[in-house]
């Protein structure tokens, strides 16, 4: 595209064309020309600041380019406009004021289905995966074709338990493109596999022709877990192929999350947990569900929300969100040693008004009590207890070796640093040891405020421990909760197949079916003192 020369006396019209056109191009010189000269002809229309706004976000000025946006808004909504708007507001963690844009957007009733699909990925983020179907399900009648849109229907359709419309997307996605890992992952984790149904000859096959690297990833996590689900020991061949080749991609160092640890402890230990001046918020509605993942935090979470007076708000980053913006450490990551030291000099009340204010817009109703079921919130408990001195604590826990093995054998979010440990099964063998180190931490400082549920005894006896969790958590007994495998509410995680079915031991002792090749990580526990049952 030619970007010399005067855009000011070019048509609105052209002018917005060419600052489109460039911005697909990845010019964003002549994009920023064209939007400008657009505003400068029609300072009162949204055109120009919208696209100005685009060309900031490309440019990674994600601040500057929310206010154009708004600037774009102020002058007569647009659909596209509050669409992305909505997107960056939730990137910043804005998340109420995010919802409350994609919304108006959606009720302007747009008719393009980039903009549709926006709105459902906005609304997603949130939590509200039933209200994003809508959207999804409007942009893939307008552009079939388009397998990103299919997809998110479809993992929408799953996480609200359409499994059969969420099979049906993936596999439309499959029959255009046969080599989609994405798909291909998901449809693997969409339900148990049998010997008389699952996929093992096609994955076989795609995996053969994967040349990208995320997409092999992929493919064997799919690949293994079908195995798994057939009771195949070649499962943890591909496993630790993926896994092996994944480390070395992330560069992960296990003293990232050491050093996280040791700050913790320096912080809460050196203080007998006494760090904060003041006393927190006293709102008392959060039930915080924690521990390691794969432990049954999503099945907790879905007893919980079972009960009349008690609904998921999902895994927010509410705490480590509130936390991080009052450290005011530089460092992009959401957690480090340095945030860890800095948030000692906050006081209580401002972190406990600082989270409810982040988890608000996730709230299914105001005034109930609602579950926050983020697993690495148990690095924050001691922030929790002095912060929201009567908001409930649960920590699930699971034998180690299963524990172990479960997280080695999911596919995380793959680049996030909240599980990168997870693919090496000696990494995470020394991260639950840390866990483990930590909740004796916060039993010692905290007596009493944290539920340390075992997920093994709750298996065993499903009535009697879920009394006790209710009564940790201040609630009544509810018989629902013991039909938590009825609920309709989404589930966004792994589990999601598990917790829709009635409660059972199926995954209890699993790594047996690995013992020789988990005996190394056995032992270490008994050298470190952690029986493994």
């Amino acid at each position: 595209m030619n970007t010399a020369g005067p855009t000011a006396e070019l048509s609105p019209a052209t002018l917005e064309a060419q600052a489109r056109q460039a911005l697909e191009e990845g010019d964003l010189l002549a994009a920023t020309n064209a939007a400008k000269s657009l505003v400068m002809q029609q300072r009162d229309a949204p055109q120009g600041y919208f696209l100005l706004g685009i060309a900031a976000e490309q440019a990674g000025q994600i601040d500057n380019a929310v206010l154009l946006l708004e600037a774009a808004a102020q002058r007569g909504p647009e659909a596209e406009h509050l669409a992305q708007l909505a997107r960056l507001l939730s990137l910043l963690h804005r998340d109420g004021e995010a919802a409350n844009v994609a919304r108006k957007a959606l009720v302007l009733d747009p008719s393009d289905a980039r903009t549709l699909d926006t709105i459902g990925c906005v609304l997603t983020r949130i939590g509200d995966h039933e209200g994003a179907i809508a959207p999804f399900t409007s942009a893939v009648a307008i552009e079939p074709d388009n397998l990103d849109f299919r997809y998110n229907l479809a993992a929408a359709a799953s996480f609200t338990g359409q499994v059969e419309a969420a099979r049906e997307n993936y596999e439309a996605i499959l029959s255009t493109d046969p080599g989609n890992a994405r798909a291909h992952y998901a449809l693997a984790i969409l339900s148990r596999q049998t010997a008389a149904a699952n996929h093992v000859p096609r994955l076989r096959q795609v995996l053969t022709e994967a040349s990208d690297p995320d997409d092999a990833l992929r493919i064997r996590y799919a690949l293994a877990k079908e195995l798994e689900d057939l009771g195949d020991a070649e499962a943890f061949e591909h496993l630790s192929t993926a896994n092996a080749q994944h480390k070395r991609a992330l560069q992960y160092d296990f003293a990232d999350d050491a050093a996280i640890f040791d700050a913790i402890e320096a912080l809460f230990a050196g203080r007998d947990g006494k760090l904060f001046a003041g006393e927190g918020n006293p709102d008392g509605s959060p039930i915080f569900v924690t521990g390691m993942p794969r432990t049954g935090t999503t099945l907790v979470d879905r007893i919980l929300s079972s009960h009349h007076h008690v609904a998921s708000a999902g895994e927010l980053q509410a705490m480590p969100v509130a936390v991080k913006r009052l450290a005011g450490t530089p460092s992009r990551k959401v957690i480090d040693a340095e945030t860890v030291q800095a948030s000692g000099d906050i006081e209580p009340q401002r972190i406990g008004e600082a989270y409810m204010a982040q988890a608000a817009p996730h709230r299914p109703s105001e005034g109930s009590r609602f579950i926050d079921k983020l697993p690495a919130n148990f690095l924050y408990i001691g922030h929790i207890a002095r912060a929201l001195p009567n908001a409930r604590i649960v920590c699930l826990r699971r034998n180690p070796l299963d524990t172990v093995w479960s997280n080695y054998k999911n596919l995380f979010a793959s680049q996030s640093a909240y599980y990168a440990y997870s693919y090496d099964l000696m990494d995470t063998a020394r991260y639950y040891a840390r866990f483990a180190r930590l909740m004796a931490l916060w039993d010692r400082l905290f007596p009493g405020r944290v539920l340390q549920l075992s997920y093994e005894e709750l298996v065993a006896d499903q009535e009697s421990q879920t009394r006790r969790l209710l009564d940790h958590c201040g609630l009544d007994w509810d018989e629902a909760c013991l039909n938590f495998h009825e609920s309709k509410a989404a589930v966004a995680t792994p589990s999601a197949a598990q917790v829709r079915r009635p409660l059972n031991a199926d995954a209890v002792g699993r790594w047996r079916a690995h013992e020789k090749t988990l005996a190394p990580i056995c032992d270490w526990f008994e050298e470190q003192g952690i029986p493994t049952g």
